[in-house]
């Protein structure tokens, strides 16, 4: 009895010991593949289907978690990315979104307006780094008739957006219309020299400054005009009445006169 007995508590301590060895040994795994994959991460996918080049809408995406392990590179986990971007392909629901499908929105402001991209090389040049909105002006070298012609191609030509190359300016995005893109394109392409110039002042806005100091100047010569003539009435109108005040006393004079003689002739008789 006493022998079954101690035999059975050696197995249960040894049952225990073994337990708490494999408690331990899973412990470690689990924490080892928790460093491995890291701690969840939210990523964006699409939440119901989505056409190509419509623009991305808060209602066309959903979170969803998995490991920071398995995160690449092309997911989107910041939400501001989506701000005025299209994807470049039809998306179906639960789809992740990805940086290399999502595009800048077009930033055309007409229809029928189009971007051209002029990169710098060895052909084309810049004058100044350029920001989005600049405007410039087209300046081209070319051959005509065995004779090399330098003449302004284009002018006012608004910069819709800029490229850059390991942080530093590379060229700009013009907006032209639809009718001087192949006239772009070409002298770009054919060309002996490029030259990108930015123009102080858009032309749009130049006959409406220089009409706008036309006015301020007529409105300037007009109230200096309504303030003389309001001053020459004034001092005509003082003058008028210093004659009428004047003429008021002379005859308060006659009139005393003429009492003072009636009053002497009563005396005498």
């Amino acid at each position: 009895m006493l022998e079954s007995k101690r035999r059975a508590i050696i197995f249960f301590v040894i049952a225990i010991i073994l337990a708490a060895i494999s408690g331990y040994l899973v412990l470690n795994k689990v924490k080892t593949l928790n460093a491995d994959l890291g701690t969840m991460v939210n990523i964006y996918v699409a939440s119901k289907d989505v056409s190509s080049r419509a623009i991305i809408t808060p209602d066309d995406v959903m979170i969803e978690e998995i490991p920071k392990k398995y995160v690449r590179d092309e997911y989107i986990t910041d939400p501001e990315f989506f701000m005025n971007k299209v994807s470049v392909v039809p998306l179906s629901e639960g789809d992740i979104m990805t940086k290399n499908i999502l595009k800048e929105a077009s930033s055309v402001t007409e229809a029928n307006n189009r971007l051209i991209s002029i990169l710098r090389s060895d052909r084309v040049f810049f004058d100044e780094p350029l920001t989005a909105l600049d405007r410039v002006d087209l300046i081209v070298s070319r051959n005509v008739d065995g004779e090399i012609v330098t003449e302004v191609f284009m002018e006012d030509v608004k910069v819709a957006r800029i490229a850059k190359n390991d942080g530093d300016f590379s060229g700009v995005q013009l907006e032209v219309t639809f009718e001087e893109a192949p006239e772009l394109i070409h002298m770009h392409h054919y060309a002996e020299r490029f030259r990108v110039v930015k123009a102080n002042v858009g032309q749009d806005n130049r006959p409406t400054n220089i009409e706008n100091e036309q006015s301020t100047e007529a409105e300037a010569t007009d109230d200096a005009e309504d303030k003389d003539e309001t001053n020459g009435s004034r001092e005509k109108k003082s003058s008028e009445q210093v004659e009428e005040e004047t003429s008021e006393e002379s005859d308060e004079i006659e009139d005393a006169d003429s009492d003072s003689d009636e009053n002497q002739e009563d005396q005498n008789e």
